[in-house]
């Protein structure tokens, strides 16, 4: 079964399998009028109590700005409004449903919070998004992917109901229980949770205290999504990087001394070029936390942005080959 309009909430199905259904996803994204001619397809409603968790996984609050990309009847935009105090829209190419939607926030008094418009996904502007939430063909979702890590900012979730993000591993998942599921055999969803990463390859530089004297630290990162790796050279010397760790814009890591077999803990938060937070000696609860400035000297480019974007001819012969 193939989903062709863009998101959670009511997503569209079609009973076609392979190619085609990869050719309806993409062709709506492509060409919207076109899909307009699909509007009297029946369409499936994300039961509520997914919706309700995916919005919870999100931490979704009064302070965000959520956005469903194929609205459907509104019902997750119209949540977040009502029991989470959020703001937001949702976009659909269905105009019926884009009305009717409208309608039920009126009618759930959420009007000014909650607003649904009559939109192609990539005529859509998610800059102002803190939330968005997605149920796309898994082949969409990859066409998907390098907008959404493009335009959104760092440290912006995504919940995806049922598919993944190809090779962007989630930081959560799990399977639920989705009573009055229309699809699929036993009535199961899937939740998938990710939170868009900073940009933290390249090369940083800061000064802390070693053995009471002030040593230069140089830390050279590689990043692919929000995995990081890399290596650190201290007054000359390689010390050992662990535990290093990307969410939004808070990175942590670990390096260990050889010599001394003394470990330091760093935590901070990236902005720009710079990156403020604490360092302390593990185990050391008398010493307080120091402060730790990063300056980071050369800009470097995560492996993901590298990627070629997916085409659609590509992702037909992937499908004929399954």
């Amino acid at each position: 079964m193939a989903l062709v309009s863009v998101i959670t909430g009511a997503p569209r199905w079609f009973a076609v399998t392979g190619v085609a259904a990869l050719l309806l996803g993409a062709t709506l994204i492509a060409h919207p009028a076109g899909a307009q001619d699909f509007g009297d397809t029946p369409y499936v409603q994300t039961p509520q109590n997914v919706v309700d968790r995916m919005l919870q996984v999100a931490k979704v609050s009064a302070r965000d700005y959520v956005i469903d990309l194929g609205s459907g009847d509104g019902r997750m935009i119209i949540t977040a409004a009502k029991k989470h105090g959020a703001r937001g829209f949702g976009v659909d190419h269905d105009r019926r449903l884009v009305q009717l939607a409208n309608r039920l926030a009126a009618r759930a008094g959420v009007a000014d919070r909650a607003v649904f418009y009559e939109r192609n996904l990539y005529d859509t502007d998610l800059t102002a998004a803190s939330v968005v939430t997605i149920y796309l063909l898994p082949e969409v979702n990859l066409m998907v992917r390098p907008k959404l890590l493009a335009t959104l900012k760092p440290g912006t979730r995504i919940v995806s109901h049922d598919y993944d993000m190809g090779d962007w591993p989630p930081d959560l998942k799990f399977e639920m229980d989705a009573p009055g599921k229309p699809v699929g055999r036993d009535q199961r969803s899937k939740v998938f949770y990710w939170v868009v990463p900073a940009n933290a390859a390249g090369k940083w530089r800061w000064r802390l205290p070693v053995a009471d004297k002030p040593v230069d630290f140089e830390l050279m990162v590689a990043q692919n999504f929000q995995t990081i790796t890399g290596s650190v050279m201290v007054g000359g010397n390689a010390w050992t990087l662990e535990k290093a760790r990307l969410s939004g814009v808070d990175i942590s890591f670990t390096l260990i001394d050889p010599r001394a077999a003394t470990r330091y803990e760093f935590a901070g938060r990236i902005a720009g070029r710079g990156i403020t937070g604490t360092a302390r000696v593990a185990g050391s609860a008398s010493q307080r936390p120091l402060k730790w400035d990063a300056t980071r000297t050369e800009l470097g480019t995560p492996a993901h942005a590298l990627l070629k974007k997916p085409e659609l001819q590509e992702l037909m012969l992937q499908q004929q080959g399954k």
